[in-house]
């Protein structure tokens, strides 16, 4: 019976770091998915750069290119950051499996009882690292939003002014055409 225990209290210890190992799945899936997006954005940006060098009818050409340059820059920090996640990440999920593994190698051998203790440590250490360089990704990617609609309320705020000259102008225009019927020389 005291056998049984045994084997119950070592089974148990090996699926702890299971739980972790979960989490480490977990996040690393959902943070390969915010590496596509950042791909998927700078490809989309890198579209615009070839459009906005083809086309000479764009408007606010410079003030365009000096955001996608910025964008760019953040996406590319962005990029860092996921990859230096990712990283840990993986680095955490293959220390807690190796503590998974010695805690049976320790109950069989009863050696290096302080490995699967000091792997598991380690392991989340890795992972909790991970999660933070994840949030300054999140906190960079919520500024690059940010910067990204204040820079559309910009060019909306160019777009308006434009269209309220033009309107002037054309007021301006009417008055004179209407000026110039009334007046008896005008032909």
């Amino acid at each position: 019976m005291q056998n049984a225990s045994y084997s119950f209290n070592v089974l148990s210890a090996m699926i702890t770091p299971a739980v972790l190992i979960s989490a480490c799945g977990t996040l690393i899936f959902s943070t390969s998915t915010r590496l596509a997006r950042v791909v998927d954005r700078v490809r989309e940006l890198s579209r615009a750069i070839e459009q906005f060098s083809r086309d000479e009818n764009v408007d606010f050409p410079e003030e365009r290119r000096i955001e996608v340059d910025r964008q760019i820059a953040i996406h590319a920090r962005r990029g860092q950051l996921i990859q230096r996640s990712l990283t840990s990440f993986y680095v955490s999920l293959s220390l807690l499996a190796a503590a998974t593994v010695t805690i049976g190698f320790v109950a069989v051998f009863s050696r290096a009882t302080w490995l699967p203790n000091t792997l598991g440590i380690v392991g989340t250490v890795f992972l909790f690292y991970g999660c933070v360089t994840l949030i300054a990704e999140t906190r960079l990617a919520l500024r690059s939003v940010k910067s990204e609609m204040e820079f559309t309320l910009k060019l909306r705020a160019k777009y308006q002014e434009r269209r309220d000259v033009a309107s002037a102008e054309m007021g301006e225009n009417r008055g004179s055409m209407i000026e110039d019927r009334g007046s008896p020389y005008a032909r």
